[in-house]
C-alpha cells in the first residue's frame, strides 16, 4: 500500500505531505462537482454553483469529521489535524450537509431539487473516498480471514501483516451499485422533489451499516447484551435510515407543482402588439 506519495516533512519540519488518501479524496470532490454542474444544467437550474457547493462540502466535512473524531476519540494533537487519519465519515457528512445546505439557500436554485442531485452523489463520492482508504491502509479494513481475496498491509497507516477483508472494496463495490441504482432514476424521481436525497438518505445507511460488519470498530453495548453486535456507526446508521424513510414519505404527501425537469427554464416570450390598420387617402 502507499499511505504517503509525497513527504515533506523533511523540507517543512511539520507533519504534512500528498497522501494518497487524501488524492483520493480530490478525485471525489472533482468527480462530483463535475456531475453536480452538469444535471443542474440539464434541470434547467443554475449550474455554476456547483464549485461553491463541492467547495463548502469539503470543508465543512473535513472539519465536521474532524470534530467528530475528537467527541470519540476525547483527545486532540497537532499532528491530527494535517494527518489523513481522523477523518470519521458521518461527522464529515453533517458537517458537510450542513455547509452545503447553506451555501445552497442563498443560491437562485429551489433547495430541494438542488439536493436531489447532490444526495446520489454523496454515495459515489464516499466510494471514490473508500479507494483512498485501501491505498492508504487506514485501519478500515476488517478481520482476519482467509477468503481468497484477503490482503495484508504491512505498509499502511495501521500496519498488518495478516490477511484481513478488505472492507474498503466491499463499500466502494456497495456505494457505486447504489449510487448507479439512485442515477437511472433520477428523472423519475424529480417528480417528487426531495424523494431522490430521502432514498440517498437511506442507502447511505444502508451501506454502512452493512459494511460495519466486516470492520473492526468496537461495540457499543456489552458482551452479554442481546446488541452487542452494534457499533455507534450502526446506531447512526439506523437513526439514517429512519430519518431518510421519514423525509421520503413527507415528500410524497406534500403538495407539489409539475415541473418539467427536461426542458430549461426561459424568460417568457413578449407579445407583438397587433398590426396597425392603414387608413385610406381621400
Amino acid at each position: 500500500m502507499f499511505p504517503t506519495l509525497i513527504d515533506l516533512e523533511p523540507i517543512l519540519s511539520i507533519p504534512i505531505g500528498i497522501h494518497s488518501y487524501g488524492v483520493m479524496l480530490a478525485t471525489a470532490f472533482i468527480t462530483c462537482s463535475v456531475l453536480i454542474q452538469r444535471e443542474l444544467n440539464r434541470r434547467g437550474l443554475e449550474g455554476d454553483v456547483a464549485t461553491t457547493i463541492v467547495i463548502a462540502g469539503a470543508i465543512g466535512g473535513i472539519l465536521g469529521a474532524k470534530i467528530y473524531f475528537v467527541f470519540l476519540d476525547g483527545r486532540i494533537e497537532v499532528a491530527e489535524i494535517f494527518s489523513p487519519s481522523g477523518l470519521v465519515w458521518y461527522g464529515g457528512l453533517f458537517g458537510g450537509s450542513a455547509a452545503v445546505a447553506w451555501v445552497i439557500q442563498r443560491s437562485p436554485n429551489p433547495f430541494l431539487p438542488t439536493v436531489d442531485v447532490i444526495g446520489p452523489l454523496l454515495l459515489l463520492g464516499y466510494g471514490i473516498g473508500r479507494i483512498g482508504c485501501l491505498l492508504a491502509g487506514d485501519g478500515d479494513y476488517g478481520p482476519p480471514t482467509d477468503v481468497p481475496w484477503a490482503m495484508s498491509f504491512p505498509n499502511g497507516t495501521v500496519p498488518t501483516t495478516d490477511l484481513v477483508h478488505p472492507t474498503p472494496i466491499y463499500e466502494t463495490s456497495m456505494s457505486v451499485i447504489f449510487f448507479g441504482i439512485l442515477w437511472s432514476q433520477r428523472k423519475t424521481a424529480a417528480s417528487i422533489p426531495g424523494l431522490l436525497f430521502g432514498a440517498s438518505l437511506v442507502l447511505i445507511g444502508v451501506e454502512r451499516f452493512i459494511a460495519e460488519f466486516w470492520r473492526l470498530t468496537p461495540r457499543v453495548f456489552p458482551p452479554t447484551s442481546s446488541l452487542s453486535w452494534l457499533t455507534s456507526p450502526q446506531l447512526v446508521s439506523i437513526l439514517l435510515i429512519c430519518f431518510g424513510i421519514f423525509f421520503m414519505v413527507w415528500m410524497f404527501k406534500r403538495p407539489r407543482v409539475a415541473v418539467d425537469v427536461e426542458t430549461p427554464i426561459s424568460e417568457p416570450k413578449k407579445e407583438t402588439p397587433p398590426p396597425q390598420k392603414r387608413r385610406r387617402r381621400r
